[in-house]
């Protein structure tokens, strides 16, 4: 019995959707109407971002360089920093309250998706 636990744990570690990192600790940045994601997103391989869905309101991919444009995905070089420093942003339209959860689910080309919780941050 132990030896079949082992086995199904050792092929689990190996799939491509196990090999998603989870991301180091994301917040939301409040903002006027509002929050922003901010925080860095790593993965074991090249992939692209489809789209972030959270229940706390709709999100937007944006790619900015200089300005900034709704796009339908961005790439991920592996790593994917976010936020108003970065070229990829990620923001959420609706009313949020400092210290608030958010659960947001990233979705990824290659099938793979990422939940995470960010905290409502100034």
């Amino acid at each position: 019995m132990r030896l079949k636990i082992l086995v199904c744990a050792a092929l689990l570690a190996v799939t491509p959707w196990a090999q998603a990192s989870t991301p180091q600790p994301l917040t939301l940045k409040l903002m006027h109407e509002g929050v922003m994601l901010v925080g860095t997103l790593k993965l074991a391989r090249t992939d692209e971002l489809l789209g972030v869905w959270s229940s706390a309101g709709r999100t937007r991919l944006l790619r900015c360089e200089p300005r900034c444009k709704v796009v339908q995905s961005l790439p991920v070089p592996g790593t994917l920093s976010l936020g108003p420093a970065g070229r990829a942003r990620v923001v959420l339209g609706g009313s949020f309250k400092v210290g608030q959860r958010v659960g947001l689910v990233f979705r990824l080309k290659n099938a793979q998706i990422v939940s995470v919780q960010a905290v409502v941050t100034r």
